[in-house]
């Protein structure tokens, strides 16, 4: 697999990540920065998008590197958000949707180069356009909008609550 140092602690602080976004999924029914899960998602999202700009598979700058400045900016502004104004209003529906979209982005690399990596010897797929990736980051995206829609709803029942 051939992974430095720096890209064994990105995937082992990815792998957090991930485990802390669909954890605070399964119980909240989203990225709750409210709640430990959240916080882990979204400081384990910081740390990996930053180390991620120190990694390169190809050499240089490259479209990885990208998804890292735009992941990290939506946490970041995310988290703004957050702390900014609390209660149930308008910037809850901005800040859901940017942790399910800084989420959805994540996997966009994460399946690239599992893919290209995994089983060892043989992988799943041969490059970044081999079939595979594009039907599985599909999927993704449908199950993306179904829980963002989902959320948006759910955000507005709450709203609704809170205001009367």
């Amino acid at each position: 697999m051939g992974l430095s140092s720096l890209g064994i602690f990105h995937t082992i602080i990815g792998v957090a990540a991930i485990a802390a976004a669909i954890t605070s999924y399964l119980k909240y029914g989203k990225i709750n920065l409210a709640e430990t899960s959240g916080k882990i998602y979204a400081y384990s999202t910081i740390i990996t998008s930053l180390t991620a700009l120190g990694i390169s598979k190809h050499g240089g700058f490259n479209i990885g590197h990208v998804f890292s400045i735009f992941i990290l900016i939506l946490v970041v502004v995310a988290y703004f958000l957050f702390s900014r104004k609390q209660g149930n209003n308008s910037n809850r529906y901005i800040e859901n949707f940017l942790l399910s979209f800084s989420f959805f982005l994540s996997w966009v690399p994460t399946i690239n180069e599992t893919f290209t990596r995994v089983p060892l010897g043989q992988p799943l797929a041969k490059g970044p356009t081999d079939p595979i990736i594009g039907q599985t980051l599909l999927v993704l995206l449908v199950l993306f909008i179904a829980g963002s829609i989902l959320q948006f709803s759910k955000q507005r029942k709450i709203n609704r609550t809170v205001n009367l």
